[in-house]
């Protein structure tokens, strides 16, 4: 079943634009955050559009995007399942006289006009410096838990840790493994192969988003040692408040919601997407056009910025046990 709503803004651009969302368990941020965002930034534009969820179904996704195409979008934006079905989308999308947008995830192989998204290579650099701050100097071993194997991004994430953690000769990858689909429940499995095939001996973890990050502090039995993530969810800076993870990367939902809301709307007008330069298709040798925007480090010095962003809020984020490390963090 696909989730979703139709917001209306009353026209002013002539058109319908569709987002098609992946699913809800790889990230929180996709129902909580992005859909309202998403949905907010159109309709105050004044632009019709159709936001649903896929729910981790790439066959579903095909379909969403059949309906919308039939219920006449004139933009598509997905974020793909994988880059076959997305590429597929697309191509059929086209073949209609509708206009795709790549949203967050590049479809490799793919024909969207644009793509919109955060600087994925930064985004793993950033993880990388995280952990490497929180780790300190000596002797380390520091495994990777990285995203599903199919998700371009997931791949970017990796390159942009490596270049930053090869260069510390100290440190020794133990261990370093794709989680499937992004899922959690087999992260955890993975994380706690990682731990029997080291013996325990890991004072680190790479993980690529705070869903990870979570599964492999699920398997430490309290110990601390130094976890990454990405999306600073709730669950996520929570985690960093109680100091069971060192670090997340911020990416505002705001500003990569208005930059696709901008990007589909110059579309509608049949111009081309302002953008910020262009990213290769590693697949096709395509340059696709891009607004690839800066993400930011959280630690526990500055949670309050994701708050004061709009990113999370303290209600949330401060409940129950969290509220006097909010308090004794400056997190209001």
């Amino acid at each position: 079943m696909s989730s979703g709503s139709t917001s209306s803004g009353g026209g002013t651009v002539s058109g319908k634009v569709g987002v098609i969302l992946p699913d809800t368990k790889s990230s929180a941020r996709w129902q909580t955050k992005d859909q309202p965002t998403l949905e907010a930034a159109f309709k105050k534009a004044g632009v019709d559009a159709i936001v649903q969820n896929a729910q981790g179904d790439a066959g579903q996704m095909t379909t969403i995007a059949d309906q919308m195409i039939t219920q006449g979008v004139k933009v598509l934006a997905i974020v793909n399942l994988d880059n076959n079905s997305g590429a597929a989308i697309e191509k059929n999308a086209a073949s209609k006289g509708v206009k795709t947008l790549d949203y967050d995830r590049l479809t490799l192989g793919g024909s969207a006009d644009a793509y919109i998204s955060y600087d994925n290579i930064k985004v793993g650099e950033l993880q990388g410096q995280g952990l490497a701050d929180c780790l300190g100097q000596g002797d380390k071993n520091i495994v990777y838990l990285n995203g599903s194997p199919d998700d371009s991004n997931a791949t970017d994430f990796a390159k942009g840790a490596h270049n930053v953690l090869d260069k510390i000769t100290s440190y020794k990858v133990v261990a370093e493994q794709a989680v499937p689909k992004w899922d959690n429940q087999q992260a955890a499995t993975i994380f706690q192969q990682m731990i029997t095939k080291t013996g325990g001996k890991i004072d680190g973890v790479l993980a690529a988003n705070d869903g990870l990050g979570n599964a492999a502090i699920s398997q430490l039995n309290g110990a601390k040692i130094p976890v990454t993530g990405q999306d600073a969810t709730v669950q996520g800076l929570q985690n960093i408040l109680a100091g069971t993870q060192c670090m997340t990367v911020f990416k505002d939902a705001n500003k990569e919601a208005q930059a696709l809301a901008d990007a589909a709307i110059a579309l509608l007008k049949g111009e081309k997407p302002a953008t910020t330069g262009t990213i290769k298709d590693s697949k096709s040798g395509r340059e696709v056009p891009a607004v690839l925007l800066t993400p930011e480090s959280i630690t526990i010095k500055n949670v309050q910025d994701v708050i004061k962003a709009g990113g999370q809020t303290a209600a949330d984020v401060c409940k129950d046990q969290y509220a006097a490390l909010c308090k004794a963090n400056g997190v209001s």
